[in-house]
């Protein structure tokens, strides 16, 4: 959209978390500000005097956030309006560094243990759960002598199971919720 350009690109304007998105892992979209299709919020942005984060605006949360996170598109919207609550009162400084360190993880895990098959998977995790949780489950992977033995199937698939257990117990789905 012309004219829209952000400087953070780990948050999007309408609470998105764009470096744990699938399409940015793919070089496919550049994130909001960077050439992308037009969007209503950006566009209600600008219309506001260039509103950095939707919370920022007088009118937050508008008609727009209304039913925002009941599906996903390429990225879960699970957490939307959650993670823009979050990064207004801990500052998008702070919440950055929390993506930072998922990002890392991200990063990891598709370079360790995605065997092709799991990317939309990590993305969903790793979005999702909580850093100590995340945590949690790096801490068991390596203290998992038996992963070196395994193959590459293998330690994705025990991964997989580390990050769906957690889930099932905070009652989190990851998969993608479609209309």
């Amino acid at each position: 959209m012309k004219g829209f350009k952000r400087k953070n690109q780990f948050l999007s304007l309408c609470g998105l978390n764009c470096g744990l998105c699938l399409m940015r892992l793919g070089k496919h979209c550049g994130g909001c500000g960077n050439g992308n299709q037009s969007c209503a919020i950006a566009r209600c942005s600008l219309e506001q005097g260039d509103v950095e984060y939707c919370y920022e605006c007088k009118e937050y949360p508008c008609e727009k956030y209304l039913h925002i996170d009941e599906y996903d598109s390429f990225i879960t919207h699970l957490h939307q309006k959650a993670d823009l609550e979050k990064a207004s009162k801990i500052g998008t400084e702070n919440y950055n560094l929390e993506q930072k360190e998922k990002i890392e993880i991200l990063n990891y895990l598709l370079a360790n243990y995605n065997n092709g098959r799991r990317k939309t998977f990590f993305c969903i995790a790793v979005n999702l759960l909580d850093l100590p949780d995340i945590r949690e489950i790096l801490r068991q992977i390596g203290e998992n002598n038996e992963l070196s033995e395994a193959t590459e199937k293998e330690r994705g698939l025990y991964v997989v199971k580390a990050f769906q257990d957690i889930a099932d117990k905070r009652d989190i789905k990851l998969k993608l919720r479609k209309k």
